[in-house]
């Protein structure tokens, strides 16, 4: 009988097959929003705008290919850069993973289903106030928000029915 650990639990980021990494991506937008820098405390602080390459209801890159060279200040994540991006969600599969976290029951590697990102309340979907055409710059402090940078309630553990 073949060892059915997961590869996410077995493999450093590093030793991953493209198509393993890519799927670390649980989909939901959260990175795809855009940050900004408080002055004071140097902290990462989200708003609800998105590039303008995100596509609000799935969550998902119109463009994902050629990102980088339609979005400037796109980042790609790779093994190597993914434990010093401080700006990424607390709910990321790769940064879990690099912290040696296992991923959560509404990650689709682990429901074996992509819309449980979105019923789990982890996805952008609904709540994209904006895309990033149509906010300059200097009103991005008008759409600061705090929940992409925190787990939803119930989002950690699941609920055991008869429990």
């Amino acid at each position: 009988m073949a060892d059915e650990t997961p590869f996410w639990r077995t493999k450093k980021l590093s030793e991953m097959t493209p198509k393993e990494w890519e799927s670390l991506c649980d989909g939901c937008g959260r990175c795809c929003l855009n940050k900004l820098i408080d002055e004071d405390t140097n902290r990462t602080v989200y708003t609800d705008v998105g590039c303008t390459l995100l596509d609000g209801e799935t969550c998902r890159c119109t463009d994902y290919k050629n990102r980088q060279k339609q979005v400037s200040d796109c980042v790609k994540l790779t093994w190597r850069n993914v434990s010093r991006l401080s700006w990424l969600p607390p709910t990321c599969g790769y940064r879990l993973v690099a912290k040696g976290e296992d991923l959560p029951w509404w990650h689709p590697l682990v429901s074996g289903d992509p819309a449980t990102v979105h019923t789990a309340g982890i996805s952008v979907r609904g709540k994209v106030s904006a895309s990033e055409k149509y906010v300059p710059d200097e009103k991005l402090v008008d759409y600061i928000v705090s929940w992409p940078g925190q787990w939803p309630k119930g989002a950690r553990t699941r609920a055991v029915k008869g429990k």
